[in-house]
């Protein structure tokens, strides 16, 4: 038992790397609440170099539909498929 205390002890002593999940449930009916979790992985934290996934559920779901995107432009956001594209250069995981 002593030993996994030192384990965790000495890995501490390490800059974890920071980590996000960013969970979005909102679909293409409501553009801008459906853009903020790809904004936010896109433009915040990926290009603030934290480790970033996006997790899809519910309506949001149907964003990753053929399609989809290119009709999904919230009011004071980039359009979704440019978000989305951003997101792919960044390598950011999506998760359904």
């Amino acid at each position: 038992m002593m030993g996994d205390l030192t384990v965790a002890a000495n890995s501490a002593m390490v800059a974890p790397v920071p980590k996000l999940a960013i969970v979005g449930s909102s679909g293409a009916s409501d553009p801008a609440r459906a853009s903020i979790p790809f904004h936010i992985a896109a433009n915040g934290a990926a290009a603030a170099g934290v480790e970033t996934l996006i997790i899809l559920a519910g309506d949001a779901t149907e964003l990753l539909r053929e399609g989809v995107a290119a009709g999904v432009t919230g009011v004071g956001i980039a359009p979704l498929a440019t978000l989305l594209e951003k997101c792919a250069a960044a390598n950011l995981p999506i998760h359904v």
